[in-house]
């Protein structure tokens, strides 16, 4: 019985992210822009996330002065929670998430580090295709279907804005999505 709610679960997860990044891939997904304080939205995805950071010791540290930005702020919640879930994810016990909010004139840059396990060169190249896991040892019980990374970039790329990452295996990842203080026309 175990197994099968398992499995039910997990085939419950892909149809949601199926249908999450179809639905952002057509003309018509919903896209509701307001201003609204992206410092605040991170300390309450990071508060969200304790139980998963803490159990495993992790140290995690946001460096945030005040930044206001006007974006969908459902779409951006569903972009922290990926990446930070990863960095939680792939960092082993006792290791450190660091988030760095930082303004420049009409743009926002927010910098996500871990010292996690890291990604390799060739993976890099493919993080943000549909279904690709870089962590091919991943067992399913430990969750992700290979679709959080291509939902990320695709929200991300709805606010005009660009992600990327760099990495060296055995020492973390770092994450860096900049987006426009207020979105342009959507494309």
């Amino acid at each position: 019985m175990d197994i099968i709610r398992m499995e039910s679960e997990r085939l419950s997860r892909l149809s949601d992210n199926l249908l999450k990044l179809a639905s952002l891939e057509s003309e018509h997904h919903p896209f509701h822009p307001h201003t609204y304080a992206l410092d605040e939205q991170l300390r309450r995805v990071i508060v969200a996330l304790e139980p998963q950071w803490n159990a495993k010791k992790l140290e995690l540290d946001l460096q945030s002065p005040s930044i206001k930005i006007a974006a969908d702020e459902d779409q951006l919640n569903q972009v922290w929670v990926n990446l930070l879930g990863n960095a939680i994810k792939f960092t082993p016990e006792g290791g450190l998430i660091r988030v760095v909010l930082q303004p420049l004139t009409d743009r926002v840059r927010i910098l996500l580090e871990d010292t996690g396990i890291g990604i390799s060169k060739e993976d890099l190249e493919r993080i943000f295709d549909r279904f690709y896991k870089a962590d091919r040892s991943r067992r399913r019980e430990r969750g992700g279907n290979g679709l959080g990374l291509a939902i990320v970039k695709k929200i991300i790329e709805l606010h005009q804005g660009a992600i990327e990452v760099s990495s060296v295996p055995g020492m973390g990842t770092t994450v860096i999505v900049t987006s426009p203080s207020v979105p342009g026309k959507r494309v």
